[in-house]
């Protein structure tokens, strides 16, 4: 089974203060994987009706940094689907940040919408959906 219709994701969050991991509000790339995880559950329930298993990532890539206060736009997409594995492509994305306080100054609230969005993480994967909780047909 392959070339259904195309089933999308994206889903937008601002990097809080719990994100900040590392020194200077360095969020752990690990925080892509998990919101490519959610991106992945939305895919599988309108494919599916359930939420399936992630089974495994295929390919990871961490582009550039994503700090406290960024706010990410991650993206996915179904790429292929066989009898229970449905084969994933994901992109998280870099769309407003923080402005740096001027001179060393007080931090502001002030940002900024990137005009090209930074590719921070990009990723394929595949879950698995069991056919005995396969509800829909696309």
């Amino acid at each position: 089974m392959n070339n259904g219709p195309e089933i999308r994701s994206l889903i937008r969050l601002r990097m809080s203060g719990h994100d900040g991991h590392y020194a200077g509000g360095l969020v752990d790339g690990a925080r892509m994987l998990q919101l490519f995880g959610d991106v992945a559950t939305e895919l599988l329930i309108r494919l599916d009706g359930d939420e399936g298993l992630f089974r495994a990532y295929n390919e990871v890539e961490f582009l550039a940094p994503v700090f406290v206060g960024d706010y990410i736009e991650a993206v996915g997409r179904i790429t292929h689907v066989g009898k229970t594995s449905r084969t994933m492509e994901f992109e998280a994305r870099k769309v407003i940040q923080p402005l740096a306080p001027a001179n060393g100054g007080i931090a502001v609230s002030s940002a900024e919408v990137l005009e090209q969005p930074v590719v921070v993480c990009r990723a394929k994967g595949t879950c698995v959906t069991p056919l005995n909780l396969q509800r829909k047909k696309a």
